[in-house]
């Protein structure tokens, strides 16, 4: 099948597995951004534009924001679907759309919204996206699918945030790009509150803004900035040697 004949929307199915769940036995919130990911993933590469083949050319895809809003988490066992198309396309970025849904009962779980940017893999630059194969990724652009939640927004916070931990970034954070992974900054960034929050309350909305990229060895700093009680803005920063320190990553998590 030439790529040309493939819908814009792409559906591909995953599995709550039970060791990817959290003690209220429903998906971790990094495991969903993980499958969000692939879902992306394989929509691009088998339209012809994935990182398989813009390796071969020196370019790769960096996410640049992803805002998830829920209303249930799929719990341990179930099977669910993602959708996911390309809702726009500029020259150097592209707006990507999720859809994660119960394909037997057609019960929609949630969605998603993400900003994804075109890089050289070796300037570390931003790279013409309409440039690849003569633009064939606006053969792609879907508009008409619904995505009923509001975009990322710029996760604003006061420089007087409250410190809350650091960490070490290791070999298991690290990603194909070299750098901290996409999803760990979900992971670390939910790890900030206590065991005794996820009995009580359930994550509703999710936003991560990428600002710079952070590597194995680097030190990271987490700070927090909590308005009503329920949404709290997060910032991670990367201390430098001489003690400074520079933002690499904002996020909003936002609880009911």
């Amino acid at each position: 099948m030439q790529t040309i004949d493939l819908p814009k929307i792409g559906s591909y199915e995953f599995l709550a597995e039970p060791f990817h769940c959290d003690f209220n036995s429903r998906l971790f919130m990094g495991h969903l951004g993980n499958h969000l990911l692939n879902a992306a993933d394989f929509h691009s590469h088998d339209r012809g534009f994935g990182m398989t083949y813009l390796n071969t050319i020196q370019r790769t895809w960096v996410l640049s924001r992803l805002a998830i809003e829920m209303e249930e988490m799929p719990p341990a066992y179930a099977k669910f679907k993602v959708d996911t198309w390309v809702e726009s396309a500029l020259r150097f970025f592209t707006n990507r759309n999720f859809k994660v849904y119960d394909p037997e009962s057609g019960k929609v779980y949630g969605y998603g919204r993400s900003i994804w940017a075109m890089i050289d893999t070796v300037t570390r630059q931003p790279a013409n996206l309409f440039e690849i194969k003569d633009g064939s990724l606006l053969n792609f652009v879907e508009k008409e699918a619904a995505c009923p939640i509001a975009k990322g927004s710029r996760v604003r916070m006061p420089e007087e945030a409250e410190f809350i931990t650091e960490f070490i970034a290791h070999y298991s954070d690290i990603d194909v790009n070299g750098h901290i992974n996409s999803v760990k900054y979900i992971d670390h960034m939910m790890d900030i509150f206590p065991l005794e929050w996820y009995s009580e309350h359930t994550i509703h909305r999710f936003e991560v803004a990428y600002v710079a990229e952070a590597h194995c060895g680097d030190r990271i700093r987490v700070y927090r900035h909590t308005e009503d009680g329920l949404s709290h803005m997060i910032r991670l920063s990367k201390v430098n040697a001489d003690g400074s320190e520079h933002e690499i990553c904002r996020g909003l998590a936002a609880f009911i």
